[in-house]
This record gives structure tokens, sequence and C-alpha cells, in this order.
């Protein structure tokens, strides 16, 4: 189930996002000690990730991990670790602990046990976890039509992370499973722009779970999801 919150343009919503967040993170660190932000990749998020970076968290008690990435080096444009490094770990937030995803495994596949292993250096469930939409339909790494996409939605896998290959996009992935997604104990989508409208609008709509693998966290009844958008 979705609650929508709509703003009037991008910066009303990054600034009610990321006052969001760090209330979160706060809260998980009074309670806890500690708090986990899990983040995700593309253009969409830079401006949230330059304006947290700046918030006054005591971010020496966060742990960041990435909702999912490309099987990239760090250093590569399209890995998005590079862009929590580039746009997120600086400022304030340079004190935060950062675990990556990528790993020196050759192939995605062969990277999937170091990664469930780092996760175990995570305060799990995710004090917050933000996911990201594709045009279609996709969130983290979960394609439609992927091969893995069965067991990477299975909520009784016990698996925390998956290599998945899309069919179109370029690069492997690794992924967040839908369990652990769905287990974040606060869960936002962050989209902007008309045609992510549009997107969420069909995902809403009828039609096969598998389709729009993000109609699988929308449609969930365990876990309500804030969606944040802007024009």
């Amino acid at each position: 189930m979705e609650k929508l919150h709509k703003f009037p343009d991008r910066n009303a919503l990054v600034t009610a996002l990321a006052g969001e967040v760090t209330a979160l993170l706060a809260r998980g660190i009074e309670k806890n000690g500690r708090a986990s932000l899990a983040v995700s990749g593309g253009s969409t998020p830079v401006e949230l990730f330059e304006h947290l970076s700046g918030m006054d968290i005591p971010w020496k008690d966060v742990v960041i991990f990435l909702v999912d990435e490309r099987w990239v080096e760090p250093d590569d444009p399209d890995s998005n670790e590079r862009l929590v490094r580039d746009h997120l770990l600086k400022g304030r937030a340079q004190a935060a602990q950062f675990i990556g995803m990528k790993t020196r495994a050759a192939t995605v596949g062969e990277g999937e046990a170091e990664c469930e292993e780092r996760l175990k250096d995570v305060p799990l469930p995710f004090d917050v976890l933000i996911l990201g939409m594709g045009g279609d339909g996709h969130t983290a790494s979960l394609f439609p039509g992927a091969k893995k996409l069965p067991a990477a939605i299975d909520m009784n896998s016990g698996r925390q992370c998956m290599a998945l290959a899309p069919l179109a996009a370029p690069h492997e992935r690794m992924s967040l499973t839908l369990p652990v997604i769905l287990s974040a104990k606060n869960l936002f989508l962050h989209i902007v722009g008309p045609e992510k409208m549009q997107v969420l609008e069909k995902a809403l709509a009828d039609g096969p779970l598998e389709e729009m693998p993000i109609r699988f966290v929308l449609r969930n009844e365990e876990r309500p999801v804030n969606v944040y958008w802007a024009p």
C-alpha cells in the first residue's frame, strides 16, 4: 500500500524527504545506538544526496548501503558507489560508514556470498530505504523478464543479495532481494517528472506483478510505501 506525497517542485521534495530521513535516522540512533540507510542510484537522488550531506545527523553512527549496484569498478561512471561517494559522503556525511556491494569477484554471481557477508555489518532491518523506479517498472535491480527475478522476489528464499541480469539495460547487477526491501522500517519511493507519474499510475493499475516489479512493493500489505513525487 502506498501513500503519495506530491510537491510543487523538486527542491520542495528534496527538502521534505531529507528532513524526514534525518528525523528517522536520528530516532534510530537514539533507540539503538546506530542506524542504517539504503540508497538507490541514477540521476534522481543526486540532489537529495547533496542536501543530506549537510544535514546535522550523528553520521558516525550511520551505516550506508546500496539498494543495488552495477557490476563495474567503483570508479566507473556507471557505479552507484561512485555516485554515493561523489554526492553524499562529503561534508558532515563523510563521517558515515559506507559499505559497497561491488567485490573483487570477476562475476556478479561469484560476488553474492560476500555481499551477504557484508550485510552482517549493517544494522538490519534498514531504518530507511529509498527506492527509485525505471520507465519499465523496475525497482532496485528487480527487472521485468530477468531470469532470476522469481528467486529475487521469493519472500521465503532466505536470501538478502542476488545477482540479476537485465534483458535490456547494460551491466549485470547485484540487488537487495524483495524480502530485505520490504523489511525496512521506513520505505520510500523517490520519483520525479511527468513520465514517472505515468509509470506509477500504470503500476497502480491492474496487471501482473512480474510485468512491473515495482508492483511487488506498492501492493504489499505489510509495509507502507511513501511515494515522493515532483514534476
